[in-house]
């Protein structure tokens, strides 16, 4: 029961600074466009899913992922197991617990490269749109 209420303080906490972060207008000079990240995130969601859908489809065929311990064994593939591992390929995080083998290597490359690419070009482009708007007033 202790550890539920300390869950859900803490869910309320992080929330809570998400808020302030978005709604704090206290800078002048913000690159922030919170509806391109809100695009950006929704993008990053997306892209997930839909590579663990291909993870998931690809470990029906022949296993894609073994896992990183000292046997070796197969990765059992569930469909939760493949969103995490999307997942971490996507954040970049990289934990190294789960080895793609196989076509997922390929995929996993390509997954990776995005995960870097879209929020680089998300700062770009909030970083011109910003720079647009002081040249324009």
């Amino acid at each position: 029961m202790f550890s539920t209420l300390l869950i859900v303080f803490t869910l309320i906490f992080l929330t809570a600074n998400v808020y302030y972060f978005f709604t704090n207008k206290s800078y002048k000079k913000s690159y922030m466009d919170s509806a391109l990240l809100f695009k950006l995130f929704l993008i990053l969601t997306a892209l997930t899913f839909g590579f663990a859908c291909l993870y998931y489809l690809l470990s029906l065929e022949q296993p894609i992922l073994r896992i990183n311990d000292p046997t070796d064994e197969l990765v059992d593939m569930t469909f939760g197991d493949a969103l995490y591992f999307s997942g971490v390929t996507m954040l970049s995080v990289g934990y190294g617990d789960l080895v793609p083998i196989g076509s997922a290597r390929f995929f996993s490359l390509i997954q990776a490269a995005l995960g870097l690419l879209l929020p680089a070009s998300y700062f770009l482009k909030a970083m011109n749109s910003s720079n647009s708007e002081e040249e324009e007033g």
